[in-house]
């Protein structure tokens, strides 16, 4: 077996090197890596992100997204909690975890943890999940990854990985303790999340041998990582169709959306309810078609739309700032007359199309996005 030791806590270059060395990098002998990134929601392959994701608080706090190649369920990972990855030749189309799985029970129980399997993937202690594993095909290779959790801030991710906040304060962080738990909980001294790996990586490699990379491999891994996994078209359009519903009461009364998602856009959607709005509500319907659910993207396609000049692009995001004044911020000096394109008024202040304000009334347009995204 060859070792590979990664310094980067860089998701996307540490799934870019698993990539490579499956497709580009074959290596006869299998591989082993043990890794670790900064906080990042992980994806299954056919996972749907809206139903797993918890998106304006990720984006908020700087947590990275990616979708796996692999199967199964959305993790949280951190710069306490490690990963490892196994990759082997195999003829066999099967999935089959044991075979990887055991090297990592065998050096767990090394350390005194009474571990055992569990269901299809996981590794229980103490009744609590602290592992699970995935696994794919790539033409004669099979890639085995899994987490482990040392010291994961479970608390995040709850957060992270909860897209409706009431399943926050109904579940909780406490129904999640008890359900899933930490390694270093449960070892009798203390380590750091360093020596936890260094433990693990020499038992798992036992007679193994050390690899190392040379920088033009290592810049290819880094180049399949953006490609594959940090595209926004490798994680959204990757993301199942759906058709979803939002609700929500206003002072001009109750919103209903009902919209179609397909490779990540916006397909179809209905504005529903027991407002008052003028004509112009199936223009203002329109002008989300074909965009992804995502803020800084849907302030500039309206804010494109507002001025009559159709389909928005991500040069023209920018933009979306200055619609965001639109919800009765004072202007500063020398905004006016930008202010008055995007709302649709001449220089000398007369209304020359409706404001995207005015068309639903009671409800403006960051209630209307307020209502999709979340």
């Amino acid at each position: 077996m060859l070792y590979i030791d990664l310094n980067s806590t860089n998701v996307y270059d540490n799934f870019g090197l698993e990539y490579y060395l499956a497709t580009e990098h074959k290596l006869e002998e299998p591989i082993f890596l043990f890794w670790r990134t900064s906080p990042t929601v992980m994806l299954g392959r056919y996972q749907n992100i809206y139903e797993e994701v918890n998106l304006p608080y990720i984006e908020a706090h700087q947590i990275k997204l990616v979708r796996r190649y692999s199967g199964g369920g959305c993790i949280y990972t951190d710069l306490g909690g490690w990963q490892y990855t196994f990759i082997q030749k195999s003829s066999s189309q099967q999935i089959e975890f044991v075979h990887f799985i055991q090297p990592v029970v065998t050096a767990l129980r090394g350390l005194g943890l009474d571990v055992g399997f569990s269901g299809r993937n996981d590794l229980l202690l103490d009744g609590k999940k602290i592992s699970g594993t995935a696994q794919y095909k790539l033409g004669d290779r099979t890639v085995h990854h899994g987490s482990l959790l040392f010291s994961t801030d479970i608390a995040e991710m709850v957060k992270a990985t909860s897209p409706d906040p009431y399943k926050i304060e109904s579940k909780g962080i406490k129904s999640v303790r008890e359900r899933v738990g930490n390694i270093q909980d449960y070892l009798e001294e203390a380590i750091s999340p360093e020596s936890f790996k260094a433990l693990m990586v020499q038992a798992i490699l036992g007679e193994g041998s050390p690899y190392q990379l040379t920088e033009a491999e290592a810049d290819r891994a880094r180049a399949l990582g953006r490609e594959k996994f940090q595209e926004r078209s490798a994680i959204y359009g990757l993301n199942p169709q759906f058709t979803a519903e939002k609700s929500r009461r206003f002072p001009g009364g109750r919103l209903t959306i009902r919209y179609q998602v397909k490779q990540g856009l916006i397909q179809d959607i209905q504005f529903t309810g027991d407002f008052f709005a003028t004509d112009r509500l199936p223009e203002l319907e329109a002008a989300f078609l074909g965009h992804a659910l995502d803020r800084q993207e849907l302030t500039a396609a309206l804010a494109r739309a507002a001025e009559g000049n159709g389909p928005v692009g991500p040069e023209d995001q920018a933009q979306g700032q200055l619609l965001e004044l639109s919800q009765g911020q004072a202007l500063e000096p020398g905004q006016d007359q930008a202010q008055g394109l995007l709302l649709g008024q001449s220089e000398d202040g007369r209304l020359k199309k409706e404001a995207w304000n005015q068309v639903i009334r009671g409800i403006s347009l960051e209630d209307i996005i307020e209502t999709l995204l979340n």
